[in-house]
């Protein structure tokens, strides 16, 4: 399997366009096609930001045959992802795991996933507070979380969480199977979450 091949790969676990995982790593649309399909090669560079944009390291792009069966990941090489106002998302499982996405999120006092609900796909969702305490916002329902806490609910629920307390909380959120990016909620709840926020639990 060569690079392209497994760039391809990765993008469709994610369900990403070509247009955009081109916007995400600042190349075009018609460039990753061709390497997809092996016509073209990328640079150093290029990798290095399609790496980033899919959440993998470069040498998952680059090395061929099956993965190992055991993936650390040291917490400062997690991959960010975007979230609201005061907060900092960090993905733990990267491809190729196919059926299931853990994130953990640190939210600053004030900090939330956004001031408007949003939903993401049709999937399951937990979200368990690790530390600290948040307020989940789940429909016209609002659930007030200590530390060990946990809510399960469907992503197609519009949602947001805010940190309820005076210091940090932090959460973690495991969503099976993986979903799309989030969507608007709609005009009658609370807002509506923006899909360029990124945002995701």
């Amino acid at each position: 399997m060569h690079i392209g091949e497994r760039v391809r790969e990765y993008r469709r676990m994610r369900r990403l366009t070509l247009r955009q995982l081109g916007a995400a790593a600042d190349v075009s649309a018609s460039f990753l096609s061709q390497l997809e399909n092996g016509r073209t090669d990328a640079s150093v560079g290029t990798l290095r930001r399609l790496a980033t944009a899919l959440g993998v390291a470069v040498a998952d792009l680059i090395e061929s045959g099956a993965p190992t069966a055991h993936r650390v990941l040291r917490r400062e090489d997690r991959p960010e992802a975007g979230l609201g106002s005061g907060a900092r998302k960090f993905m733990l499982t990267r491809p190729p795991l196919r059926h299931l996405e853990v994130y953990s999120a640190e939210f600053e006092p004030g900090g939330s996933t956004g001031e408007e609900q949003y939903t993401h796909g049709d999937a399951q969702e937990l979200v368990l507070v690790l530390r600290g305490r948040a307020s989940l916002y789940l429909g016209d329902e609002v659930h007030e979380l200590a530390e060990g806490d946990s809510v399960e609910y469907a992503t197609s629920v519009p949602h947001r969480l805010a940190n309820a307390g005076e210091g940090t909380a932090e959460v973690l959120w495991i969503i099976s199977p993986p979903t799309p990016d989030a969507e608007t909620a709609g005009p009658s709840d609370p807002g509506a979450g923006s899909s360029d926020s990124g945002a995701k639990g």
